[in-house]
C-alpha cells in the first residue's frame, strides 16, 4: 500500500550505517513511524526530506504498523532554525512536545498546523521567542485535552481577579483574596496582562494564536506560567527544554 502525505519529521534515529528510523507527524495519518532507508549515504535524494524540524512531501509504502520513505520533498526546512543554536534547541524542544500528544495513526491536522505555524515563526524571527514558546506550549495544552479553565476565580467566581495565581495541576485561577493555604509551588503568578493573554491563546481562532503583545513583566510571567502549567499537565520533563534552558545562559 503507497500513501501519499505530508509530515513533519518530530525525531531521528539512526539505524544501522546508512539510514534512519523517523517519526513523522501527518496531518491526515497522525504520528508515524518511518524507516528512511539509506538516507545516510552520500548523494541520496530522500536526505533533505529525512532532517529533524522539516516539513515535506512524502510517499510511503507499507502497512499501518510498518512504513517506509520512498519517495519524499522538502516544502520547508526552517532553515533560520538551524542557523541558531538556541532556536533550533527551542524547535527540538517543541518537537518533543508534538510527538509528545500525538497518537499513532489518530490525525490532529491542527496539532501539525500550531507546530508548523510556531516553527516558521520561530525561523523567521518574526516574534519573540519567549511569546512563541508560551503560546505554542498551552495552545497545545489546549488542543490536546488540557485546556485550563480561565473565565473566573474558581473560589469566588469574579472575572476580574485581583492577583491571579494559575493552579497548575487543576488548571483554574484563583485571586488574592481566596488563595489563603494554597501552596505556592503548585500555582503560578499572573497579572492582568499575562491573565488576558492566556484567555487569548486558549480560546482564540486558530490563526490568532501568536497575534498579542506584552510587556515585560507580563512577558516574563506568561512565559513561566505556560511552561509549568505544561509540565506539571504532561507529568514528565523534556531533555530538549534542559537544552534549550542550557543555551539560554
Amino acid at each position: 500500500m503507497y500513501v501519499n502525505t505530508r509530515g513533519l519529521v518530530l525525531r531521528e534515529t539512526v539505524y544501522r550505517e546508512t539510514s534512519k528510523i523517523l517519526t513523522v507527524l501527518t496531518a491526515g495519518e497522525g504520528k508515524l513511524t518511518v524507516s528512511a532507508k539509506g538516507v545516510r549515504r552520500r548523494g541520496s535524494k530522500l536526505a533533505p526530506a529525512a532532517q529533524l524540524l522539516t516539513f515535506s512531501d512524502m510517499t510511503l509504502s507499507g502497512t499501518r504498523d510498518r512504513w517506509t520513505l520512498t519517495e519524499a520533498s522538502p516544502i520547508e526546512m526552517f532553515e533560520g532554525l538551524r542557523e541558531d543554536l538556541e532556536r533550533m534547541a527551542l524547535g527540538s524542544y517543541f518537537a518533543q512536545l508534538l510527538e509528545a500528544v500525538s497518537d499513532e495513526d489518530m490525525p490532529n491536522p491542527a496539532i501539525l498546523a500550531l507546530g508548523l505555524n510556531a516553527l516558521y515563526l520561530l525561523s523567521r524571527g518574526k516574534k519573540d521567542s519567549r511569546t512563541v514558546k508560551a503560546a505554542f506550549e498551552m495552545r497545545l495544552m489546549t488542543l490536546a485535552g488540557f485546556a485550563p479553565d480561565l473565565d473566573v476565580c474558581r473560589v469566588c467566581g469574579r472575572p476580574d481577579p485581583q492577583d491571579p495565581r494559575l493552579e497548575l495541576a487543576g488548571g483554574t485561577i484563583r485571586c488574592r483574596d481566596c488563595r489563603d493555604g494554597d501552596p505556592t509551588e503548585q500555582t503560578a503568578p499572573l497579572c492582568a496582562g499575562s491573565l488576558a493573554a492566556l484567555r487569548h491563546i486558549t480560546s482564540c481562532p486558530d490563526r490568532k494564536v501568536f497575534a498579542f503583545t506584552l510587556g515585560e513583566e507580563a512577558s516574563d510571567r506568561l512565559e513561566q506560567a505556560a511552561e509549568r502549567y505544561t509540565l506539571v499537565q504532561m507529568d514528565r520533563g523534556f531533555s530538549t527544554l534542559d537544552y534549550y534552558r542550557k543555551c539560554r545562559l
